[in-house]
């Protein structure tokens, strides 16, 4: 298969969970601003998990970039990592709908934690098959990133009984992380053009 085809199905499949999300932003009854107020646990919680979607959706094209030849496993691992993030619209849909309560919220990072171990899986997938001297293998380096953000979501999981909130600042940490332009992929690959 040509990645062609994987960049094109992940990518409908991402556009299909932004959507599914925004669709689970109900339309409030009154045409005052303040009956807008009850969405704000709901519109927070679809603005972190757009951002989320985005931060994967944009690494996920800069590593496809990395790819030259796609393998059964590479499918099956992209596969995994599109299932946990199909599960975003449900888990940002209870966490926003219950005010960011402990249970909804440990449930998010659950969902946030698998979502980036699949993503490690996937890119370690690639890198076996492209080599320890391929493009992704020199770019992700240390991965100091991908190393800290699993902790940081166990650290928000245990936390999220405490308090939903402490949670929710770690999860926007950990996005702020990943905010933060990484331009590892894109320096080696257009030093290999040079």
């Amino acid at each position: 298969m040509r990645k062609e085809r994987l960049e094109a199905f992940s990518d409908g499949v991402l556009a299909i969970i932004i959507t599914i999300m925004v669709l689970e932003i109900k339309v409030p009854l009154g045409d005052k601003i303040s009956n807008l107020k009850p969405l704000l646990p709901v519109f927070s919680s679809y603005v972190l998990s757009f951002i989320y979607l985005g931060i994967y959706w944009n690494n996920h094209h800069h590593m496809m970039h990395t790819v030259k030849h796609v393998t059964g496993k590479i499918l099956w691992a992209n596969l995994h990592l599109l299932f946990w993030l199909s599960l975003v619209p449900f888990v940002t849909g209870w966490m926003g709908e219950n005010h960011f309560k402990s249970a909804p919220v440990a449930l998010y990072g659950i969902i946030l934690l698998m979502a980036a171990i699949a993503y490690y899986v996937l890119q370690t997938v690639i890198i076996k098959g492209h080599g320890s001297d391929s493009i992704l293998a020199r770019a992700v380096g240390k991965d100091l990133k991908g190393k800290i953000s699993p902790i940081l979501y166990v650290i928000a999981i245990v936390s999220s009984w405490i308090s939903g909130w402490i949670a929710g600042a770690i999860y926007i940490l950990v996005a702020f992380i990943w905010l933060v332009p990484d331009r590892r992929i894109e320096v080696i690959f257009n030093s290999e053009k040079l």
